[in-house]
């Protein structure tokens, strides 16, 4: 009986750790970039708020993209994950965009703590790049 409350209070002082999701500012690792991730519809989005780019120059464009016609857009605000459900600790079947080289790879996300995520983008499997994100707030 004592190892079972024991066991119980072990699991109710975990929960919390998660409880928060993936939703919120995460920093990238990766040339000063922050994205804030939110539901849009029944799926998660992230959306970039800043980076060294921007923060260098307010009109930052999005000129890696591969598709022309978007290179003009503002860095500022590009989705940068979109369609991912699942949840609450991991997350599939979304697409992830690189503004540093203008594509988009298919991808999964994972809850690894309250504050780190994994991100894998994938050209095609086996062909992987794994990030680790840690939240802002």
């Amino acid at each position: 009986m004592k190892r079972a409350l024991v066991c119980i209070a072990f699991a109710a002082a975990g929960a919390p750790a998660f409880a928060q999701g993936i939703a919120g500012v995460w920093n990238t690792g990766t040339n000063g970039a922050e994205v804030e991730i939110a539901p849009c519809g029944a799926s998660m989005c992230g959306t970039l708020l800043t980076s060294n780019a921007i923060k260098a120059s307010a009109d930052a464009k999005d000129v890696e993209n591969n598709d022309r016609a978007l290179r003009d857009r503002p860095l500022k605000g590009v989705t940068m994950l979109t369609g991912f459900s699942g949840g609450p600790e991991r997350w599939s079947g979304g697409k992830l965009y690189n503004p540093v080289d203008g594509k988009t790879y298919s991808g999964t996300i994972k809850l690894t703590s309250a504050n780190e995520l994994e991100l894998q983008g994938c050209v095609v499997r086996p062909l992987c790049r794994t990030t680790v994100w840690t939240r802002i707030r």
